[in-house]
């Protein structure tokens, strides 16, 4: 009876071990709120698994616009934060919902168009072809989901002093949706659309789209990346989520973001180097 009475307890201690254990192979894991544009372009695809087997850290991305990526991380409902809204990064760390800002890459934003290119702005400069896409009323579609593309797009209206809330009609169709779903829609409408240079290479479904218009210095964008402040919600993964910061930014997690390309053309460039925000 007393074997029987100890097999048990070893039982039930062997059983709580294992239940520990897998407990904490199970918090090895963070949330990080980022941009559709590094979901949509395959660069998590390619840069999880080798920080993965580099630190046995399993990440789970919630890819949204960066306005609802930001909004995500306020909640608390996220460990870190990945996107490319600079002006929209520092008002979050400022307002103490992030520990530090740190640049991690950059890319462009190309203008997306028909071959046939009806307002005729292939080669142009991104504020002439946008005021010949307004005057000539040539679809455009919008992403219109307070992302970091939607924040450059509106601001590029403005430098061409378009007021597009009152210019808008019907050639201006605004989705609410991510860049792959931006891109499909301009496909189908064969629509100018502004994208990162990273999801349209990696964009298969081009039907008559081209790029139009790139070069332009102001079509710049840059990526940052921030801890959310452990201090303004105690359940974010601080160590784990500092683990993922420090090795995007350090020279292993840079060598990676470089390494990533598709048909030979590099889509995303490390700059780290530069201080954090």
């Amino acid at each position: 009876m007393a074997f029987r009475r100890l097999s048990v307890a070893l039982a039930l201690l062997g059983s709580l071990a294992a239940s520990i254990a897998t407990s904490s192979a199970e918090d090895r894991s963070i949330v990080v709120a980022s941009t559709t544009s590094t979901q949509d372009s395959g660069l998590f695809g390619y840069l999880l698994p080798i920080f993965k087997a580099k630190t046995g850290i399993d990440v789970k991305v919630i890819a949204q616009g960066t306005g609802q990526a930001l909004d995500t991380a306020r909640r608390g409902d996220a460990d870190v934060v990945f996107v490319h809204a600079k002006p929209q990064e520092e008002r979050f760390v400022a307002d103490g919902f992030g520990v530090k800002r740190f640049d991690v890459m950059y890319n462009d934003f190309v203008l997306i168009g028909p071959k046939s290119d009806p307002a005729g702005v292939k080669g142009k400069d991104i504020v002439t072809a946008l005021k010949a896409i307004e005057a000539k009323g040539a679809p455009f579609v919008s992403r219109g989901d307070r992302s970091g593309t939607h924040a450059a797009e509106l601001a590029l209206w403005i430098v061409a002093g378009i007021d597009i809330a009152s210019a808008k009609g019907a050639w201006y169709r605004e989705i609410g949706q991510g860049m792959g779903a931006a891109l499909n829609t301009a496909s189908a409408m064969n629509a100018y659309v502004l994208s990162d240079r990273g999801t349209w290479i990696s964009f298969k479904n081009r039907g008559d789209l081209d790029i139009v218009v790139e070069g332009d210095k102001r079509l710049f964008n840059q990526y940052g990346v921030m801890l959310v402040n452990p201090e303004k919600h105690p359940g974010v993964k601080k160590e784990l989520g500092q683990t993922f910061v420090d090795w995007l930014i350090s020279p292993e997690g840079q060598s990676a973001i470089a390494g990533y390309k598709i048909d030979g053309q590099q889509l995303f460039f490390p700059n780290a180097d530069k201080s954090g925000g």
